[in-house]
């Protein structure tokens, strides 16, 4: 004989359930993870950009030989060099900064705090694996960073609406 079936499921006291059924849990506080997703935000938009600088410093490397230099002394002439693009090969430039290496070793620390943002946000939301990875990939794609930012953005302010009790741990 089939049991009859309420047409509302009862909810359990203590918290609330996804569609699955399951009961949504964080791996920390509203507060902690809404830091954790400013944080976030703020280092994509950054590495997002370095990347942008760095792939047009790439361009201007390997597409027409040249590198940013600021300061030092014009090889050819003697002359001081302010601000510009040099020849890469030969040297166009004595002494001075290279502010194209400069580039690549900003973007590369920034990306590291970036994966930090990363694996912050992620372990916070108790994601799946694939999601860091995505996450990750935001910060070598160039553009990628932008689209994925407003995406999980949009994501955890929704699952931080549907799952209020979700984040209460004390």
């Amino acid at each position: 004989m089939i049991e009859p079936k309420p047409a509302i499921q009862p909810q359990k006291p203590n918290g609330t359930q996804s569609p699955s059924g399951k009961k949504r849990r964080f791996g920390g506080t509203e507060a902690q993870i809404r830091s954790a997703l400013k944080f976030y935000k703020v280092l994509a938009y950054l590495t997002g950009s370095m990347l942008l600088l760095l792939c047009a410093e790439l361009i201007a490397r390997y597409g027409f030989g040249h590198y940013l230099f600021a300061g030092g002394t014009n090889a050819v002439t003697g002359q001081p060099f302010g601000f510009g693009f040099t020849e890469a090969e030969p040297p166009g430039v004595i002494g001075g900064v290279n502010v194209s290496v400069a580039v690549l070793i900003v973007h590369g620390w920034m990306y590291v705090v970036y994966l930090i943002s990363n694996f912050r946000l992620w372990s916070l939301m108790r994601w799946p694996f694939a999601k860091l990875i995505i996450l990750a990939l935001g910060g070598v794609v160039p553009f990628l960073s932008f689209f994925v930012e407003k995406r999980f953005h949009t994501q955890v302010e929704a699952e931080l609406a549907a799952n209020p009790q979700a984040s209460q741990r004390y």
